[in-house]
């Protein structure tokens, strides 16, 4: 008689069960499957910068992300494991104990993530398969017309390529399967206050008023491209600074995997089929062409986005002061426009994309401090931190990385040009007198 297949779902940022390529595999190869997650110890730890891997609002984001995992999975009768343990403390017992045949899973290639797999591997029989995937692209690394040592330096050349040459794979889908494969579990998802933090109400200014999970990040789609259209107007309201609809918002949601960009890139497609097709509607295909090409220069250049230097290598003198540092992240410094950003990074965990751009450009051009030091800053706060986007961005700004001009922020002239009448820098520096 043969050996029936059994197969473990291991979630880190693909956080669906839409579009999700291990999942979808899984069920087709297995007789029966269930599914992990891990809460990291790791990830809500401080960093050697002294800051946390993770803060609260990127925290209670990844809970109600997991959460919704979990009753989706349940609608295709498949359990969801959670732990509060490192993967490599519990994977490897239920691989052994469920007499798990292959384990899927997103392949993740910084270094941290890719020690996690390797002490998982080594802890488990040889006759169990693993089967990575990379389903966190637009544009799928077999459909690229360049190897990944080829991928370009300057963004432009990505994109013209990309756009001519390489082409979007179709979602991938699923079928529940029958009853008798769920499994009643004893796990439980822990409680904000179990990773180290006190419950908090979202401040009602924030620009990011919504949950994490899968559904919120369909819905959040289905409102901005059907219901109220903003996506038609896109190119023109993503500089904004205040509320929720001057740009999609798709990123936390993207970061941890509760939506892929294909699903996003398809929907648009529909949407200039059936409503127009614009500059705007261009532009957030742009957008997520810019999001694949961070993951293709971290997946070409490994451990060097976290280095000094850069991708280039850069030896710049540095400093590390920290009352300079300190003034950054309170929002105390000389330029107000940069102090309403960093507040409002400090009360909600979001920053919009020019705020972003402007602060870090301060940090590293103004101060001249480690650039680093604010991409950990940022890693902690950001609900939608993403290695890949966040240390490109970071060396980007700081002139390390993947700019081709090496630009230096106006601060004053940025704010007036985004914030003319100071109602953004109002929103946050009620103390300040304009």
């Amino acid at each position: 008689m043969q050996k029936k297949q059994k197969g473990l779902v291991w979630f880190r940022n693909d956080l669906r069960i839409h579009d999700n390529e291990s999942l979808s595999t899984a069920m087709k190869e297995n007789d029966s499957v269930i599914a992990i997650y891990c809460f990291d110890p790791r990830h809500f730890e401080d960093t050697e910068y002294g800051f946390k891997k993770t803060e609260k609002f990127r925290a209670k984001f990844l809970l109600e992300s997991v959460a919704a995992l979990k009753q989706n999975l349940k609608s295709l009768n498949i359990s969801l494991l959670v732990y509060n343990q490192k993967p490599e403390d519990c994977i490897p017992a239920i691989i052994i104990q469920n007499e798990i045949s292959s384990i899927y899973f997103q392949e993740e290639w910084t270094s941290e993530e890719m020690v996690v797999s390797e002490k998982i591997k080594a802890q488990v029989p040889n006759s169990v398969t693993f089967k990575g995937s990379y389903n966190q692209f637009l544009f799928h690394p077999d459909e690229m017309p360049f190897d990944i040592e080829s991928v370009p330096n300057v963004f432009t050349q990505f994109r013209n390529k990309c756009e001519k040459l390489a082409k979007v794979r179709t979602e991938f889908s699923v079928q529940p399967l029958s009853t008798d494969n769920y499994v009643k579990n004893e796990t439980v998802i822990p409680t904000i206050e179990n990773l180290g933090f006190t419950d908090f109400s979202i401040d009602s200014r924030t620009a990011f008023p919504f949950s994490g999970g899968e559904d919120e990040a369909m819905k959040r789609m289905h409102n901005y491209f059907w219901e109220t259209k903003k996506l038609s107007v896109y190119k023109v309201t993503r500089n904004g600074l205040i509320g929720a609809d001057f740009s999609s918002k798709f990123s936390p949601w993207l970061a941890n995997g509760s939506i892929s960009a294909k699903t996003i890139y398809w929907e648009i497609l529909k949407y200039e089929q059936q409503i127009e097709k614009n500059d705007s509607t261009y532009w957030l295909i742009f957008e997520l062409i810019w999001r694949d090409y961070f993951k293709y220069i971290s997946l070409k250049n490994g451990n060097s986005i976290f280095k000094i230097g850069g991708i280039l290598g850069k030896d710049y003198d540095w400093k590390n002061n920290k009352y300079a540092i300190n003034k950054w992240i309170n929002g105390t410094t000389e330029e107000p426009f940069v102090n309403a950003n960093m507040i409002e990074l400090e009360q909600t965990g979001w920053m919009s994309n020019r705020g972003r751009q402007n602060v870090g450009s301060y940090f590293a051009k103004n101060l001249l401090l480690d650039w680093r030091i604010g991409a950990a800053y940022f890693e902690a706060m950001l609900i939608d931190y993403d290695v890949h986007s966040n240390y490109g961005n970071w060396m980007y700004v700081s002139g390390v990385g993947n700019d081709p001009r090496d630009r230096k922020f106006n601060i004053k002239l940025q704010a007036t040009n985004y914030d003319g009448q100071s109602k953004f820098q109002k929103l946050w520096l009620q103390q300040q007198l304009f």
